[in-house]
């Protein structure tokens, strides 16, 4: 996010011994301390923010200190026992306390108290205040990060919990037909079905390849074409170079399933009687754009954008969450687009970036 100069906590006017900073040094440092305080005042960058907090005001010390009371400091105040106990003041009564050389103000987010910010040296009340509403800012920024990426956790557990019990007591049911007429086909649809579960409840992973992803939706295709039989056609088309490409996990079997579930399966159509779902991945400049067509009964567009609104049925949420995911780690340009009409099909892509910083396999 940018951050206009005149608002970084450095810049609140001359004071003792003040000089104007440099802006852009400044600027860099506020980015720096937003960045140190994701995790809150007990992460791993708070001490980083307090050395830089202390360079943009110029002051003897900075002390930041959680609700637990343990300081993590840059520089040393003047008087460590009257800090202390202006510390222990502002957290048992939440108001500012204190004037230079010795200031705290209290530190809220999501209007509860979170901490404490103490300034020590020739600082104006207004450079304190400011610096208090930055961290404040910074820190409420780092929660709504944090919460976001747990409904995104949350998303992903949900779609790992979809498994359709009919689609699995379908395939079981044709793989134990086939054991005494075809054992070979058999033993095929039973390592299948073995890949697309130990795939589709992998724990601890949030990003996988487009291979992977690839590999995920033929085992899933397989075994549909084993309950469907004929009625079922399938193409599938990926290009060599965005194999190895890094896409969320389970970003694209919850798209396949859709078609097949929600498309093909309540009519079939065609002259010969079948359905056909078409998936593609190919390159598009910087761009991975991956489609997942069919030609079933297609819907009416209102209702796509009810689906993608996360407004639509029970059968809908996978497509909701995907959208979800895409825009929660991509940004709100990417996700889901649908094209559809009734009785015309559904067209569900997605263009995202080939190489995205966090992305990766693991």
């Amino acid at each position: 996010m940018a951050v206009p100069a005149d608002r970084a906590p450095g810049f609140a006017g001359p004071g003792v011994g003040w000089s104007a900073p440099d802006p852009m040094t400044s600027v860099a440092r506020a980015h720096r301390i937003a960045r140190n305080l994701r995790e809150g005042l007990s992460g791993t960058g708070v001490k980083a923010a307090a050395r830089d907090l202390r360079r943009l005001l110029r002051a003897r010390a900075v002390v930041l200190t959680g609700l637990s009371g343990e300081w993590v400091q840059a520089g040393t105040p003047n008087d460590p026992q009257g800090a202390a106990k202006l510390i222990d003041k502002v957290l048992h009564t939440e108001t500012r306390q204190g004037r230079p050389p010795l200031t705290a103000v209290p530190l809220h987010s999501s209007a509860e108290l979170v901490g404490v910010l103490l300034v020590s040296g020739r600082v104006s009340g207004s450079a304190v205040s400011r610096a208090g509403e930055w961290i404040e800012d910074s820190l409420e920024r780092g929660r709504l990060e944090s919460t976001a990426q747990q409904a995104a956790r949350s998303e992903l557990r949900a779609l790992r919990s979809e498994i359709s019990p009919h689609f699995v007591y379908n395939a079981l049911t044709v793989i134990g037909s086939l054991i005494r007429s075809e054992p070979d086909r058999s033993r095929e649809l039973v390592l299948d079905f073995a890949d697309f579960i130990r795939y589709g409840l992998a724990r601890n992973r949030e990003y996988a390849t487009v291979s992977d992803e690839f590999h995920a939706i033929e085992t899933y295709l397989a075994l549909q074409r084993a309950v469907l039989g004929s009625r079922l056609r399938v193409q599938i088309r990926v290009a060599p170079d965005v194999l190895a490409v890094s896409v969320p996990y389970l970003v694209l079997q919850p798209l396949v399933e859709n078609a097949v579930r929600h498309g093909i399966q309540p009519a079939f159509v065609g002259d010969d009687g079948a359905g056909l779902v078409q998936v593609s991945g190919e390159a598009a400049g910087s761009d991975l754009v991956i489609s997942v067509e069919d030609d079933g009964v297609g819907m009416d567009p209102a209702e796509a954008e009810e689906i993608l609104a996360g407004r639509g049925s029970e059968n809908s949420v996978g497509l909701a969450n995907v959208d979800r995911r895409l825009r929660s780690i991509y940004g709100a340009w990417y996700g889901l687009v649908l094209e559809t009409a009734r009785g015309a099909g559904t067209k569900v892509i997605f263009r995202v970036p080939m190489f995205q910083p966090g992305v990766v396999p693991r």
